[in-house]
């Protein structure tokens, strides 16, 4: 685990992210062609309820990851 300073809408954060997520992190935000700040805005921002920072961004990674399977694989969602 490591902390890693971001600044999102002018005010300076931390967060605290294994190596792997923030390794996606940053695949994620190369793919979409945005600063990794950027992607960690958006997911502060889609947050329903305001709350930490560093489980959204893991959540937001797994649910990435997952849905490249998906698309890999040629499979369907079962929602």
């Amino acid at each position: 685990m490591r902390k890693h300073s971001v600044s999102i809408a002018g005010h300076r954060t931390s967060i605290t992210l294994e190596d792997a997520f923030m390794d996606a992190l940053r695949q994620m935000a190369a793919e979409r062609g945005i600063a990794v700040a950027a992607l960690i805005a958006e997911i502060d921002s889609a947050q329903a309820t305001p709350g930490n920072l560093s489980s959204a961004i893991r959540v937001a990674v797994l649910d990435w990851a997952l849905n490249r399977h998906v698309s890999a694989s040629g499979e369907t969602s079962k929602d």
